[in-house]
């Protein structure tokens, strides 16, 4: 699961910087603000990775998907690609907890078929 989460908020780094960008256009937000904000997400994207396996790391993610498409109320296409990249983060929670199930059947399949050493 680890590495599915990790490669969906390592593409959400890029987003919130590209969204920055986007956001530095407004006349009506500074651009101290706009950096404030997008740095704070892009920090929080990539101190995630490491947290995933640690208690609450998941809710924390979720918590960054729900912020990603609230700022479509600053950029509009942010709602759309905010549903995307939520969409994406629960794909990668769902199918990366069946990977792990399965790698861990397997694994203990193959040491039982192991004939034990000794």
């Amino acid at each position: 699961m680890r590495m599915l989460c990790a490669s969906t908020l390592i593409g959400e780094f890029f987003v919130i910087g590209f969204a920055g960008l986007v956001a530095m256009k407004s006349d009506d937000l500074s651009n101290a603000t706009v950096w404030t904000v997008c740095g704070i997400g892009m920090l929080l994207s990539v101190l995630l990775c490491g947290m995933l396996t640690r208690p609450g790391g998941v809710q924390l993610g979720w918590a960054l998907q729900v912020a990603l498409v609230a700022s479509g109320f600053v950029i509009p296409v942010m709602f759309i690609l905010g549903v995307a990249f939520g969409a994406l983060w629960w794909a990668s929670v769902h199918y990366g907890r069946r990977i792990d199930e399965v790698k861990a059947r397997w694994a203990a399949q193959a040491e039982a078929e192991t004939p034990a050493a000794g």
